[in-house]
């Protein structure tokens, strides 16, 4: 079971914003934030930071509260 750590998916849709926009803004290939979405892989703590000023969310707002809860 892969454990969804990130909420980028979700904070995309709120904020009308297309992976490929994502993508295209941090100059990385789509498939890449693809895998984040579907949490079968995470992003770097700087890449979150950047990924949050670019959503103009506070960086835990990408973050599973359940998920940090159960550290």
């Amino acid at each position: 079971m892969i454990e969804r750590i990130n909420r980028i998916k979700v904070v995309l849709a709120e904020k009308q914003k297309t992976n490929k926009w994502l993508a295209t803004e941090l100059g990385i290939n789509p498939s890449t934030v693809s895998k984040w979405c579907t949490n079968s892989s995470q992003p770097d703590i700087a890449l979150l930071v950047k990924i949050a000023k670019l959503l103009e969310v506070e960086l835990d707002e990408l973050l599973n509260k359940e998920f940090v809860e159960s550290i």
